[in-house]
């Protein structure tokens, strides 16, 4: 069973009393320490308490754990080391560019493991637009505030103590002058983890707000002392202040400090601590007040905004404003600067699930940025970006750029240059990439046989399987822009998921060079051919083609029993090619759901494939066990990686009470909504209302539907339906419904059927 979760502290959970208040300020209903409580073995989420605005360059956070140490916020530690800027989208990726501060009273302390302090969770609030702590050790009080590429802080000392504030330029190749006469600190860190040029940096201006009493620099377990500069692989500085409070600002650039100090200016400039704080209040009510709940619990309300808190959180934006008004970045693909945007620190084998999707709902003009900044990496670099951060790293597998650029084409979303993206997924479909992560790892076998071959080409199934999907989309932007020759060219492939099915054993199986099946098959063994995870799981990734999936496996009634049989199987794992149990093995067996492993990607939207064989009703029934059972407003609360948003984003489609199985289409798959009511309000100013009438945590299913009050009996909602408002209105109940959306008009669309 999942671990019962854990009870936060007064400071951090909001009483129930207060909820009705809160109905215009849903960013003091996020929980930012959800998932917080997690370590390499097990997984509650992986996430840091982000103390940021909507994907900004840079976010702020507490850490506990020594800065080299990728899990750097854990929940159950009782010392804090600093308040962190850090761009870091997961800890398997781990964070780079990142620097601290820290408040120490009494005497000079700057070695991270002895200036770390006491601290409580009573004592702390946490908040994505707000962090305040209490450093006992110290007898400080810590405050932050964020902008999007800055950060004003207030620190508050005793006033009969000595008063220091540590700068720490972590380890990984710093640099650090102290400006006395400015009462700034300048300099640069790297500590990067790969996937940069040689002049890659961080360029940063910490301001004071008052002039030093003293100051110096320092390097761990080297000499603290007075001199103004200092440059090595881990340097640092330190000031002392007048007792009392303390308020300064951080900004960093990665173009150079003239940028930075530009960028402090038109961000924070005059502004005081308060101001920037609630600036930052705002601009998180706005985003997180796109969508209004009504009805369901608490809890419900906190887990609902939180998750889309970290739906929003990243990709990180890396384009800064200069002093014209242009926007620029410094390019990590080829180490120059260039006018327009770029986002970074994202990895689309898992945002490209949902998280997209949502954004081409709640914010195309972004998502259509972030399809630029695509394109603007594949000309500095040669090739499209898999996982960024910020430059290409090796992680992951599949071409998704090429579903973002299909699931924005499909909803609309056109303002990037088609056929500039045409040529670049012809180019990475046909060639092996540098990196596994990026073109196509087995691109020999993949076109020659129709499938990347096991074991020459690690994670095989998994690869064909989602290069198959990947084909797909690229074939329907290129039908798009009249391509019809690069079209035929991915229609040919789009069915190569069917190269992996073994109707033997009823599973998607690893294939040899010369045609044989793997002999070292189970459907429950880990990892290669498959990634994280087992053929349970990769069975259902044909995202494309439900219908034809449902044709392999012998029509609708086999096709249902094999999707019952994911939950009736035995919990259980081989560990196969990992050796020994990992992380996403043991999430899955906490959940005690079968074969069903929610607290990773691969198989997220198989709950959601029940309609596409005429019985939705399973599909209502267990969204909403997901929903109730595997996320909590707390630092346990999640069941396994967040991964850039996307565990979060689905929360937040299923709870609406629909899902994106096949994000190159423009139909979302419908569920089981949450609430009583939910209002997305749309870009364009039109509102889209669903209704859910006699809900309640028993009554998951749909008995009758309408839609702008007309019956609606289909068991998909189209984009078009959402973008032009109206409400759609379900009539819910606690038993089952075997006849609303199940003739075969309602079914969602598949490859097979449109043909």
């Amino acid at each position: 069973m999942i671990p019962r979760p854990l009870r936060l502290p007064t400071l951090v959970v909001l009483a129930v009393s207060s909820l009705p208040s809160l109905a215009q300020n849903p960013a003091d209903l996020v929980v930012t320490l959800q998932g917080s409580d997690s370590t390499m073995g097990f997984s509650h989420g992986n996430t840091y308490p982000a103390v940021a605005l909507p994907f900004a360059m840079n976010a702020w956070s507490p850490y506990t754990q020594p800065c080299k140490d990728s899990f750097f916020y854990q929940y159950r530690q009782t010392k804090l080391r600093g308040l962190r800027q850090t761009h870091q989208p997961s800890p398997w990726i781990a964070d780079y560019a990142a620097f601290s501060v820290m408040p120490v009273s009494g005497s000079l302390v700057c070695d991270e493991e002895a200036r770390a302090s006491e601290f409580s969770h009573e004592e702390e609030i946490a908040r994505p637009y707000y962090y305040k702590c209490r450093m006992s050790t110290w007898d400080t009080t810590v405050e932050l505030a964020p902008t999007e590429r800055c950060a004003s802080f207030r620190f508050t000392y005793p006033e009969e103590k000595d008063a220091f504030v540590i700068f720490d330029g972590f380890p990984g190749g710093s640099s650090v002058e102290v400006q006395p006469e400015k009462s700034r600190i300048v300099g640069h860190v790297r500590n990067n983890h790969g996937g940069v040029p040689e002049n890659f940096a961080n360029h940063f201006i910490i301001q004071f707000d008052q002039p030093f009493l003293d100051q110096g620099t320092w390097q761990p377990g080297g000499e603290t002392n007075g001199d103004l500069k200092r440059e090595a692989d881990h340097v640092g500085a330190w000031v002392k202040v007048k007792p009392g409070t303390v308020t300064f600002r951080a900004v960093s650039s990665y173009i150079d400090l003239a940028q930075a100090e530009t960028t402090l200016a038109r961000e924070i400039g005059d502004k005081d601590f308060d101001a920037v704080r609630d600036a930052a209040k705002a601009r998180w009510n706005t985003l997180l007040g796109r969508i209004e709940i009504e009805g369901g619990l608490p809890d419900q309300h906190r887990t609902f905004y939180t998750a889309l808190y970290r739906s929003t959180l990243f990709p990180h934006r890396l384009n800064e404003i200069g002093a014209d008004g242009t926007s620029r970045y410094f390019s990590p693909y080829d180490g120059k600067v260039h006018e327009g945007v770029m986002f970074t620190d994202s990895g689309f084998w898992d945002t490209f699930r949902c998280v997209h999707p949502l954004f081409n709902i709640l914010f195309p003009e972004l998502n259509a940025q972030i399809l630029q900044g695509v394109l603007a990496a594949y000309e500095q670099s040669g090739w499209l970006p898999a996982w960024a951060s910020p430059g290409h790293r090796g992680c992951m597998i599949g071409n998704h750029a090429f579903s973002l650029f299909a699931d924005a084409w499909a909803k609309g979303v056109r303002d990037f240059d088609e056929e500039k993206a045409v040529a670049a997924m012809l180019h990475d479909s046909s060639r092996q990439g540098p990196i596994a992560s990026i073109g196509r790892d087995g691109a020999k076998s993949y076109l020659e046989k129709g499938y990347a071959s096991h074991p020459e080409t690690h994670e095989s199934v998994a690869k064909t399987l989602e290069y198959a999907y990947n084909d797909y989309c690229a074939m329907l932007v290129a039908e798009g822009v009249g391509n019809q020759e690069a079209a035929e060219t991915f229609r040919e492939r789009t069915k190569n998921y069917t190269k992996v099915w073994d109707p033997e054993v009823g599973f998607m199986r690893g294939r040899l060079a010369n045609g044989d099946w793997d002999p070292g098959f189970s459907p429950i063994r880990w990892g290669s051919p498959f990634t994280e995870g087992c053929s349970w799981h990769y069975t259902w990734s044909v995202f494309h083609d439900v219908a034809g999936l449902i044709d392999l496996m012998g029509g609708d009634e086999a096709f249902v029993d094999k999707l019952d049989g994911v939950f009736q199987a035995d919990p259980e794992v081989d560990t196969g090619a990992y050796g020994g149990v990992i992380h996403e093995m043991a999430e899955m067996l906490a959940a005690n759901m079968g074969q069903y492993a929610h607290g990773n990607q691969p198989i997220q939207h198989m709950i959601y494939l029940y309609p596409y064989a005429g019985q939705p009703w399973k599909t209502q029934a267990r969204v909403r066990e997901v929903l109730n059972r595997l996320y909590f407003p707390t630092p346990d609360g999640l069941c396994g990686d967040e991964d850039n948003g996307q565990t979060s984003a689905w929360y937040v489609f299923s709870a609406l009470g629909m899902y994106p199985v096949n994000p190159a289409s423009d139909e979302y798959i419908i569920g089981s909504p949450l609430f009583d009511k939910a209002t997305i309000h749309l870009p364009d100013g039109k509102d889209f209302v669903i209704t859910a009438k006699q809900n309640g945590p028993m009554r998951p299913y749909i008995h009758h539907a309408t839609l702008n009050g007309r019956q609606y009996d289909y068991a998909y909602l189209t984009h078009g339906r959402i973008t032009a408002g109206g409400e759609l209105v379900f009539d819910m109940d606690s038993s089952r419904e075997t006849v609303w959306a199940t003739h075969r008009g309602a079914r969602p669309s598949s490859m097979s059927t449109a043909e």
